[in-house]
């Protein structure tokens, strides 16, 4: 899977605090997310991500 540093993913499932999507601030065998929400910082296993990644956004990818 394609996930780079500054996309934003959505998540399948939400945060605790209501938000389901997550900026990207390092990539590698973990990633290193930040909720659009709260703005918590967390570190999670790639292979933990990939499975709930429900869309990533690019910025300047679908805008006319």
């Amino acid at each position: 899977m394609d996930v780079r540093v500054g996309d934003i993913l959505e998540m399948k499932k939400n945060h605790p605090c209501g938000s389901r999507r997550f900026a990207v601030l390092r990539v590698g065998m973990d990633f290193r997310l930040k909720c659009e929400g709260c703005g918590h910082e967390m570190m999670v296993p790639r292979l933990k991500i990939e499975r709930r990644i429900k869309k990533i956004c690019r910025d300047g990818e679908g805008e006319p």
